[in-house]
């Protein structure tokens, strides 16, 4: 193993500006995910379990939405939620049991609610409840990337090293192109966010600024579906 005594941030930073691989490049039809930006993890100073990461994420993600709904693709937003037994947890969310625990994000609770800078169409966008890491998972996210016949996802959200990258591998899984664009997702510490990052530029997506997106949705001809 190669040892160093570089930050996640330093070799990130190395690997954005020289990079090892080339881009996957975007795909002809993507899908926008939108993943957990609900109160439990963007009211930062109301609940612990929230972060920040760039100040203007949500309005990036916005602005992102809006291109994709003028250009008729589709958008999704993913929260979780679970049982007042918190059973739908299963193992990942009930190994502990405090108000602050996952399995406590109950159905309709003030943790479970999108943030509400957010601007989410809920008669046209796609809404899912999600129970595990991956917005694949056990989800209708799957037959909706059929559906609308995407080859690729471009990915915000949160936490960077958890959701966002289960997502990600699940979804470069399944043969879709993925990007992310940088600003637009967070985490609770920089250390897993940029590893993060790090790790899915290197192996799985390409980690873009949020500027390349907009550029190449501004640009995207449109569709009829």
């Amino acid at each position: 193993m190669e040892q160093s005594s570089k930050t996640a941030r330093e070799l990130y930073e190395e690997i954005k500006a020289r990079p090892m691989r080339p881009r996957f490049g975007f795909g002809r039809k993507p899908m926008l995910i939108n993943i957990d930006l609900q109160k439990a993890y963007t009211a930062v100073g109301e609940f612990a379990t929230a972060y920040e990461t760039d100040p203007k994420q949500l309005d990036y993600v916005n602005e992102l939405a809006d291109l994709f709904r003028a250009k008729r693709l589709p958008v999704a937003w993913t929260y979780v939620a679970y049982m007042e037994s918190g059973e739908d947890c299963g193992v990942w969310g009930t190994r502990t049991n405090t108000p602050d625990s996952l399995q406590n994000i109950k159905v309709g609770s003030e943790r479970s609610k999108f943030d509400p800078r957010l601007k989410i169409d809920e008669v046209k966008d796609i809404i899912v409840n999600k129970r595990m890491a991956s917005a694949f998972f056990e989800t209708n996210i799957p037959s909706l990337m059929v559906w609308h016949q995407c080859d690729s996802v471009i990915l915000t959200g949160g936490s960077t090293s958890g959701c966002v990258r289960a997502t990600c591998v699940e979804a470069l899984s399944r043969g879709y192109k993925v990007a992310i664009p940088e600003e637009c997702v967070a985490d609770k510490h920089e250390s897993p966010h940029f590893a993060n990052l790090y790790d899915m530029a290197v192996k799985y997506a390409d980690v873009v600024p949020v500027a390349d997106v907009i550029a190449y949705l501004k640009a995207y001809p449109g569709t009829n579906a």
